[in-house]
This record gives structure tokens, C-alpha cells and sequence, in this order.
């Protein structure tokens, strides 16, 4: 199997949940707990992490020493930079073909899953060209005007008999540099896989209550 590097980019800033990266989480900086996930995969070679923060910095540099740490360009820092840009910059650096990139908003996530979605990528190459992690959602869903989304509300069948669909959860993504390219940079190329993970493995912290949900399923796993 070829070279795989995973990439873990991280800011100092965040709004909803202040100083996210760095928040304790069961007694340790959150993004602890996925970086600890990456280092036991046996298909990456590399891990990095790019930041714009000087105390992440300097906190992975202790902690995990042997981890590149790529420090992010001033033009590419801020809450409304496209996460597509900074990858780009990411790839320009790093002598790879394939990547991985994920969140440390992600700590539920485990090594079978990372590995398994690995595994899926390189095993169908000839008919996707990336991959990226969902959500299954079976339910009655609505657009924002109250129109049905998957759904007859004249037909009231049972949910599990309703269509899939998926939602996109920003857990990982797996692509190649030349997908990446050629989908005018973008991690998800233009055949991508979709990979189902489970709903509560797959919470992303976006807000306190979040955190603190992921916080007692980490410590009830542990």
C-alpha cells in the first residue's frame, strides 16, 4: 500500500467553543485524543499538523515529538478561509500522493473505522478517485419552505423503508494530489466513495454541549 499522510490542521481561534483545540478534554488538549488515534494506524507514514498557533505548536512539539508541524502562511489565517485553500498549501509542502485529513473536533473516532476507510480507498482507486465520511440519515426530512425532502407525507410508509440520505459530517476525507487538482482543488474529487460511520463515533464539537457529550462517551469508552 502507498505512502498515506494524514494532515490535522488546527487554529488558535474559535468562537463557539473558546480556545477548542487546547480545552481539556477528560483531563488533556482536545486534539490529543484523534492525533493518539492517527499514530496507531499502520498506513500512515506521516503525520502533520498545521496551525497558526504558537502554544499548539509548542504543545505538539512536547507531547509528540517526531509530528511535522507546518505553520500556517499569515494570507491563509482566519475563520473564513476556505479549508481547501490551506490543504493546498498543505500538499505544496509534503512529498506524498495520498492524504488523509481530519479534525481534532473528531476525538470519538477509532482506529478500525480510520482503517477500515483507508483499506476501502486503496482498494478502489480504479473506480473512485477520493473518499469521505457520512452520516446515514433515515428519517422524514424537510426543506427550509416545508417541502419533503425523501418523503410523500400522502404515503406515511415507514421510516426504515424511506430512502437514505447522507449527510456529509466532516470527519475525514482521503483523497490523492492529482484528485485533488483536478477537481480545481478540492478534497472531494469528482468520483468520490462516500464511507458510513457511526452516528455517535462521528460527533464533530462545534458547540459546548458537544463537547461535553463527547467528552462522557470518550471517558465511558476509556
Amino acid at each position: 500500500m502507498e505512502k498515506l499522510i494524514a494532515l490535522l490542521p488546527m487554529k488558535g481561534h474559535s468562537e463557539r467553543v473558546p480556545n477548542k483545540n487546547m480545552k481539556l478534554f477528560c483531563g488533556v488538549p482536545l486534539y490529543h485524543a484523534i492525533l493518539k488515534t492517527l499514530q496507531q494506524s499502520k498506513y500512515i507514514s506521516q503525520i502533520a499538523i498545521d496551525t497558526d498557533s504558537k502554544t499548539i505548536r509548542e504543545d505538539a512539539m512536547i507531547n509528540f515529538p517526531g509530528i511535522t508541524i507546518i505553520d500556517r502562511p499569515e494570507e491563509l489565517c482566519g475563520d473564513f478561509v476556505s479549508m481547501n485553500r490551506i490543504i493546498e498549501n498543505d500538499l505544496s509542502m509534503l512529498p506524498a500522493e495520498h492524504f488523509l485529513q481530519t479534525h481534532s473536533t473528531n476525538p470519538l473516532l477509532t482506529i478500525d473505522t480510520l482503517n477500515n476507510a483507508i483499506e476501502t480507498y486503496f482498494n478502489n482507486l480504479e473506480k473512485y478517485d477520493s473518499l469521505f465520511s457520512v452520516t446515514r440519515w433515515q428519517t422524514r426530512l424537510y426543506w427550509q419552505n416545508g417541502d419533503p425532502v425523501n418523503h410523500n407525507p400522502q404515503e406515511l410508509i415507514r421510516t426504515q423503508d424511506l430512502p437514505p440520505v447522507f449527510e456529509e459530517n466532516s470527519n475525514f476525507y482521503i483523497f490523492s494530489k492529482s484528485s485533488f487538482l483536478k477537481a480545481n482543488s478540492r478534497r472531494i474529487g469528482s468520483r468520490p466513495k462516500m464511507f458510513v460511520t457511526d452516528r455517535l463515533e462521528s460527533i464533530d464539537i462545534d458547540e459546548n454541549i458537544d463537547f461535553e457529550m463527547a467528552e462522557f462517551l470518550y471517558s465511558r469508552k476509556k
